[in-house]
């Protein structure tokens, strides 16, 4: 629904430069907003790059304070444009239903006030689910599990037995938390599974990324502390406990028995061996390989992981190899005539 410039920069608290009247029908990212939307420029050197022609009005920094089109000027350029972007396509609100006759819920399940569970889930014997949570349909909670407050779990997620979720999390469309870890003994020739007796244990405010597989521990709990979030794809294997407000990107592997401190981040596709401990505050960098122990606040890249700078370093020199092999070959060849000559000079003697 169309407004104007003013109304949207009274909702975000943000400071007008520009006619208040001026017609704003939509918002969209820059790049793909039109003359009637208006945007949003996180950077100041982005103003230069963008037409008067393309966009009706855009959200800037407070610190900018002038650009050839109208500016809606604010402290977090990205909570304001947020707040504008719901104002055009607020979310759906759904009524709550409470269970569907089509879920499948154990009489001995205890479920709080205001849960709803959509149809086709399935909630196990002695499950225990907080006040205002949200269970989609294909979920399957096994026996034992306890949920939070305010927990959602998309569709087609599958929490086995004995899984504890903390307050708020979010669980996405097929995670697996508590499958069996990968462990084995070797008897008469024979890989036989290890003990599976542990579980998964998620602390309040986590976020589980679509298709992410968290193994349980053998014996005790495999630990994902609180507000930690997970990327699509990653997989965390048995034993690992990791620390608070990690992010984890897409693609992650980590071997089973890994810890983290708290604050860590890994980029895509790192991949961690099992049995070390990544420090508080570090920063492993994409396809990180870590082998070793990782220290407090280290920003470790490549393959195998080493320190950002020695990395650098290594790469600089590798970039060089071209050049010093051509090099090599012009002392190899000077080498030669100078070998040469000096058996002439023998022979002459």
């Amino acid at each position: 629904m169309p407004t104007t410039l003013g109304e949207l920069s009274a909702l975000v608290g943000g400071d007008l430069v520009g006619p208040a009247d001026l017609v704003i029908e939509g918002a969209a990212p820059l790049g793909e907003a039109g003359p009637r939307q208006i945007t949003l420029i996180d950077r100041p050197e982005r103003l230069s790059k963008v037409s008067a022609s393309e966009i009706a009005a855009a959200v800037v920094p407070r610190k900018v304070e002038a650009a050839p089109f109208p500016i809606i000027r604010v402290e977090d350029v990205h909570r304001a444009f947020s707040l504008i972007v719901r104002f055009f396509r607020p979310p759906r609100e759904n009524e709550r239903k409470g269970i569907h006759p089509q879920a499948i819920v154990s009489p001995t399940a205890r479920l709080g006030p205001d849960v709803e569970v959509h149809p086709f889930a399935f909630i196990g014997d002695d499950v225990e689910i907080g006040e205002g949570s949200t269970i989609h349909s294909g979920v399957r909670i096994l026996p034992g599990c306890k949920i939070g407050r305010q927990v959602t779990i998309f569709p087609n997620a599958v929490l086995y037995e004995n899984t504890i979720v903390g307050d708020r999390c979010i669980i996405h469309a097929g995670a697996v938390l508590g499958a069996y870890g990968f462990g084995y003994c070797c008897e008469d020739g024979r890989h036989v599974l290890s003990s599976q007796y542990g579980n998964v244990v998620l602390g309040d405010d986590v976020e589980i990324g679509a298709n992410t597989t968290i193994d349980r521990g053998t014996y005790g709990s495999t630990t994902i502390g609180e507000g930690t979030k997970i990327d699509n794809l990653v997989m965390i294997g048995h034993n690992c406990r990791i620390g608070r407000h990690n992010l984890i990107c897409a693609q992650v592997g980590i071997a089973g028995s890994t810890t983290t401190g708290d604050y860590v981040v890994m980029a895509g596709q790192v991949g961690v061996r099992d049995h070390v401990h990544i420090g508080e505050g570090a920063v492993l960098g994409a396809m990180a390989g870590v082998i070793n122990d990782v220290p407090p606040h280290a920003r470790f890249v490549g393959i195998p992981a080493t320190p950002e700078r020695e990395q650098m370093l290594k790469q600089a020199a590798f970039a060089k190899l071209p050049e010093m092999r051509r090099q090599l070959k012009e002392i190899q060849e000077t080498l030669r005539q100078l070998v040469a000559r000096l058996d002439q000079s023998k022979e002459a003697a």
